[in-house]
């Protein structure tokens, strides 16, 4: 059996991933959550074969919690189901070790195979955004998509100077060089493309 732990925080859809998944001979939803904390505390009590999960969640996003299985070296494999098809999420996704990537709107069966294919050590990605994930670079360093993630939260400098521990004068550089990278005019307008973008 492969034993799978649910992350989606759209009830309708999480319900009926968790009924579409159960009716597999070969597949145990062992439980599904609505958001990524739950999914970590999930994942911690079954130790499960499995991470499916959606990108963008409360708390922990899909991406942060493939990051952290990773970092504490967990035998959890990850596969993101979303509607994002956003080069940037992908790129991010295949450096945080995710071993599937795919649409909603793929079908049902799709699925199943491709969690079978990943269960077997195997990577399954939507073509179309294999494609597009090497043609489109993101250009933002790691430490400037926490900047500017935290100023589209609506954070003053300041503030994520303190969150960070960085100096006032070192987060309005990091906000200039994004404003600069992106060819935009402001930070607002940088965090809205980056978000488009799914590099952050």
């Amino acid at each position: 059996m492969i034993r799978i732990v649910l992350a989606e925080d759209q009830s309708m859809v999480r319900g009926a991933l968790a009924a579409l998944l159960g009716l597999e001979p070969d597949i145990e939803v062992l439980e599904a959550v609505g958001d990524g904390e739950a999914a970590w505390r999930a994942i911690e009590r079954h130790r499960p074969d499995l991470l499916v999960t959606d990108i963008e969640m409360p708390g922990l996003t899909g991406l942060e919690l493939a990051q952290r299985i990773a970092r504490q070296e967990l035998a959890t494999r990850v596969v993101i189901v979303t509607t994002f098809g956003r080069a940037g999420y992908l790129r991010r996704a295949m450096e945080a070790g995710v071993g599937g990537y795919l649409l909603k709107d793929a079908p049902a069966e799709q699925l199943a195979a491709a969690l079978r294919t990943v269960q077997a050590g195997g990577k399954v990605v939507d073509p179309q955004l294999a494609v597009a994930a090497w043609t489109e670079l993101d250009p933002l360093s790691e430490r400037e998509r926490q900047v500017l993630r935290l100023a589209g939260e609506g954070l003053t400098s300041g503030d994520i100077a303190s969150r960070l521990g960085l100096s006032h004068g070192t987060v309005r550089n990091y906000l200039s060089e994004c404003i600069s990278k992106l060819a935009v005019s402001n930070r607002v307008e940088a965090y809205r493309l980056a978000r488009q973008k799914g590099w952050l």
